[in-house]
């Protein structure tokens, strides 16, 4: 079927009220990212919906893209038609014809945008309804669940019919919800975090910390690549490489072994804030699913959440790992994360972590040593680099960004 526009519902935007137009060019602006290589199709967003004009551009293909922009509730690909009745009725019996199979049922949804229109929305419901059962003599009626849902609008300037709804991301618009800081490892679980919060509309730059020569060049491309592929969804992503094999090392030697992992948490989420806030995040995101390991204790969140007064946001904490990992899947990220390439999460794991540390404790085996200067450092050699799609592994210093 050859379709001349698309019709895109917005879903949660309709309930923004005063701040609509905001979310509404927001995800105007998401829609012409994802359709940057189509530069024929234009695109009209009024304040309920947005219409694609295709121009030619092959509908599918758009589809395609469109399914992973949020703020979409749902994608119909139109015909357009004269608004004359005979017009209307050619392009209606055409569109079935495209979608109708014997034992099918249908009911037809009019919309009279123009008033002036010669049928109000009974009139089309019931014109079009006969219309169709006497051209498909099997096709049958169902008002609640149908099978086809032929939609006809007539509007000012011509009328449109769709019989396909496509369902779109949902969530709000990209840039929507404010900047957070993603702690990226080069696990299952912490791209799907940031994947749920990009959902929610927030903006995000990822954090990944590095130890070599105890974690490879190879882990550290393993992340880039999982940035890569996060990066589809809004251009493009800052990811911050911060230094931390000295700090690592210091926490190894001098903080006892079943307490170092929780040490390990604190000052990442310590330099994790200090990069937030040199950089105007608002947030912090993590990966951690309650109970999953160790760290991930509610003792140990509330030991390690004392060093930052910053929201630090959990979007998985109450999901199975089954769940996450069928996330994952469907993102695309799995198969990268489960590469054997360590990082220093798991480089020196204790052997009896604590999972249920005492905040006070922590606390007085740091300060046996001048942690903050071995910090300022880490904060200091942080690499930062621009990722978007196909970045195959390029470096772009920020110097260079803007």
């Amino acid at each position: 079927m050859n379709y001349d526009m698309i019709l895109i519902r917005y879903g949660e935007i309709s309930t923004k009220g005063r701040n609509r137009g905001k979310f509404v060019e927001k995800l105007k602006r998401g829609v012409k990212h994802a359709l940057s290589d189509h530069r024929s199709v234009k695109i009209d967003a009024g304040r309920d919906r947005m219409n694609l004009l295709l121009n030619g551009e092959d509908s599918e293909q758009i589809i395609g893209k469109l399914k992973n922009v949020f703020g979409i509730q749902s994608i119909s690909p139109a015909i357009k038609s004269e608004r004359e009745l005979e017009s209307m009725k050619a392009a209606a019996l055409s569109l079935m014809e495209s979608v109708y199979e014997e034992g099918k049922t249908f009911k037809i949804t009019a919309k009279r945008a123009d008033k002036t229109f010669e049928l109000d929305t009974d009139g089309i419901n019931q014109m079009f309804g006969a219309l169709m059962l006497k051209n498909f003599p099997d096709l049958k009626v169902n008002v609640k669940k149908p099978d086809i849902n032929l939609l006809i609008e007539v509007r000012k300037e011509a009328a449109y019919l769709s019989c396909v709804t496509v369902q779109g991301a949902g969530g709000l618009p990209h840039g929507t919800g404010g900047k957070g800081m993603l702690m990226i490892s080069g696990g299952i679980d912490s791209p799907v975090a940031g994947y749920m919060m990009m959902k929610r509309g927030v903006e995000i730059e990822a954090i990944h910390f590095h130890s070599p020569p105890f974690t490879s060049e190879r882990a550290k491309q393993k992340v880039i690549d999982l940035v890569e592929k996060l990066s589809g969804v809004s251009g493009h992503i800052i990811l911050h490489l911060v230094p931390f094999t000295e700090l690592q090392q210091t926490i190894k030697n001098q903080i006892p072994e079943n307490y170092s992992m929780t040490a390990t948490r604190r000052f990442m989420l310590k330099i994790a804030d200090a990069i937030r806030e040199k950089n105007g995040g608002l947030a912090i995101i993590t990966g951690e699913s309650l109970g999953q390991v160790a760290s991930q204790t509610l003792e140990s969140m509330f030991a390690i959440n004392e060093v930052t007064n910053t929201p630090v946001l959990r979007p998985l904490i109450a999901m199975d790992k089954s769940e996450i990992i069928k996330i994952a899947e469907d993102l695309g990220t799995y198969d990268i994360s489960i590469l054997p390439y360590e990082d220093c999460c798991t480089i020196f794991v204790p052997s009896s972590p604590k999972t249920k540390p005492k905040k006070d404790k922590v606390v007085h085996y740091e300060s046996f040593v001048e942690f903050e200067p071995i910090v300022a450092r880490a904060i200091e050699g942080t690499e930062s680099i621009k990722v978007y799609p196909g970045f195959a592994g390029k470096s772009e210093g920020l110097d260079n960004l803007f």
